[in-house]
């Protein structure tokens, strides 16, 4: 734990880093790939829809049922002639749940069931939902949707600008994107709770964002009157420097959420915590993914297209190279002995006692040395 600190530290203090606006490309490509298979996951197989979208009706039976879950969802089909939705609650009674039917058949099927089951038909509870309420449901729901993204967006414009809004909601449409294909791919049920989940995880994906966004905000003013560094390299620096902090939140939300999906919905068989706890794993880790791999570079891609960015850009590699030129010619120099061309053809250096020149012998045994 010290050495992540450690490295924690030094990624905030940009003493390390990883490259990862270098390498946005690869990212690019990573996020479309998993998107074309989101998008071919529900134009095949399409979302699986609960009552409260799209109507129908759910009978509960009594406790401790002795019928198995299999043999229930073969009972309401026969009964309905609609595909059923079977859970086993904790109480041991079975939750059957049949979408795209009549209301008007629910006694019918309520009495099959009974027979079936061998139960009292007074002992079965109905709830049912009818198809113009459940579509006034999901036009809440995508209502809903599109008044967050547009606040949003609004929101970063005024906040931040308008490339990093268009950034965020380049992220957010990625995370909206993969979660509802993973949602098709797996089957699980849309409820109202995977709406809750998805807004929740938009929320936080667009969280983990804006700490990005800031830190780089701040640390891009008055950029264009240095000449060190370019805004890539400063949007590196910004995603480096919360590197580990969008981490370490990621990974404190998804192990609830871990215990939610794996344990209770899996082991446990609490089927009903499936729907939100789903949404809310592959969200969470979506969205951080975004908020490090999509949208900083983004931003960067679209602001290196600005006049004086790439001014500035053009001024920070002519000065680098001309660094590294001087360095090499250091190197060189180094190597040769510190000696230059022109040392070679100098004279050489007097080496030993220097020898004075003869005395012409005038005035020699005066005193004065004087001429009389």
């Amino acid at each position: 734990m010290s050495k992540l600190g450690s490295l924690g530290a030094r990624l905030h203090r940009g003493e390390v880093g990883y490259d990862f606006v270098g390498k946005r490309k690869i990212w690019y490509g990573i996020s479309l790939l998993i998107t074309i298979t989101a998008i071919l996951g529900l134009a095949v197989r399409g979302l699986n829809m609960g009552i409260e979208f799209q109507g129908g009706a759910v009978f509960t039976t009594p406790k401790h049922m002795t019928v198995s879950v299999a043999q229930a969802e073969t009972y309401a089909k026969e009964a309905s002639g609609h595909d059923a939705v079977v859970q086993k609650l904790g109480d041991g009674s079975l939750r059957i749940q049949i979408a795209g039917i009549d209301t008007d058949k629910s006694d019918s099927i309520k009495n099959k069931l009974a027979d079936d089951l061998k139960v009292g038909t007074e002992s079965i509870a109905a709830d049912l939902v009818g198809p113009s309420w459940g579509d006034q449901i999901a036009n809440k729901a995508w209502e809903g949707l599109a008044i967050f993204m547009v606040l949003v967006v609004v929101y970063l414009a005024i906040a931040f600008e308008w490339r990093m809004a268009v950034a965020a909601l380049v992220a957010l449409i990625h995370d909206i994107t993969i979660t509802t294909g993973i949602y098709a791919l797996v089957g699980f049920e849309v409820t109202p709770g995977t709406v809750i989940g998805l807004l929740t995880i938009l929320g936080y994906s667009l969280y983990d964002t804006v700490v990005v966004f800031d830190s780089l905000k701040e640390q891009t003013k008055d950029i264009t009157k240095q000449t060190r560094w370019t805004y890539s390299d400063i949007a590196n620096r910004s995603i480096n420097s919360t590197l580990m902090r969008s981490i370490n939140t990621t990974v404190v939300a998804l192990l609830p959420v871990a215990g939610l999906l794996f344990i209770g919905g899996g082991f446990l068989g609490a089927g009903m915590l499936n729907d939100i706890s789903l949404s809310l794993f592959v969200g969470l880790a979506a969205g951080a993914y975004s908020s490090i791999f999509i949208a900083t570079p983004l931003v960067a891609d679209l602001k290196e297209r600005e006049p004086q960015i790439k001014a500035l850009r053009k001024r920070v590699l002519a000065k680098r190279a001309q660094a590294a030129t001087e360095e090499e010619q250091a190197q060189v120099r180094s190597a040769d002995g510190g000696y230059d061309d022109e040392d070679e053809d100098a004279a050489p250096a007097v080496v030993g006692p220097r020898n004075q020149p003869a005395s012409r012998g005038r005035g020699r045994g005066r005193p004065s040395g004087k001429r009389r």
